[in-house]
């Protein structure tokens, strides 16, 4: 497999999840109101899986070893837009969570700020993720050897590895910062 393969496949979990917000999204108009547990749990579905996980790949890996390429300026551009569009993504969920709360906190208008969040991140990263799977993927593979991408498929796999004690040493952090 290909260092692409493994994101690829992340983009398609991506892709589900998407799915899957788009259903809660009408449940919660047919309702007039959120499940924030629902929302929680799609937020730490973006943060940890899709960003921290997929986007941290992406960034901390790949585009670190295409930055000491010489790539064309067309995928240096295409490379700065989707680290913009990640950062994009960022900023709506931080928005997404602060709606959340504002619906906590009884201002009943803030389902309108909710919906808007979950529509942005819906419609954003279908067209993201295309590009990346039929054009950025494929076009900055030929600045790396067979050799290269293995070792970077490998690095993908320590990655992830160390994902799940992040999360969850993030988990403990945060409870004990409540007490």
């Amino acid at each position: 497999m290909k260092p692409r393969g493994s994101l690829m496949i992340e983009h398609r979990l991506i892709e589900k999840m998407l799915a899957v917000i788009k259903d809660q999204m009408s449940v919660m108009r047919t309702q007039n109101r959120i499940d924030p547990v629902f929302i929680d749990a799609a937020v730490d579905f973006i943060r940890i899986y899709a960003d921290k996980t997929h986007h941290g790949k992406e960034e901390d890996i790949l585009f670190r070893d295409l930055e000491v390429r010489n790539m064309s300026a067309e995928d240096k551009k295409a490379m700065q837009e989707l680290v913009e569009e990640h950062k994009f993504a960022r900023k709506k969920v931080v928005e997404l969570v602060q709606a959340k709360e504002d619906y906590l906190a009884g201002r009943k208008e803030a389902l309108k700020t909710v919906l808007d969040r979950l529509t942005t991140l819906v419609e954003f990263y279908p067209e993201h993720i295309r590009r990346e799977d039929e054009a950025f993927f494929p076009d900055t593979e030929k600045y790396f050897t067979k050799a290269e991408q293995d070792a970077m498929l490998l690095e993908f796999w320590e990655f992830d590895k160390k994902m799940i004690h992040e999360k969850y040493k993030a988990v403990v952090e945060q409870w004990k910062g409540m007490k």
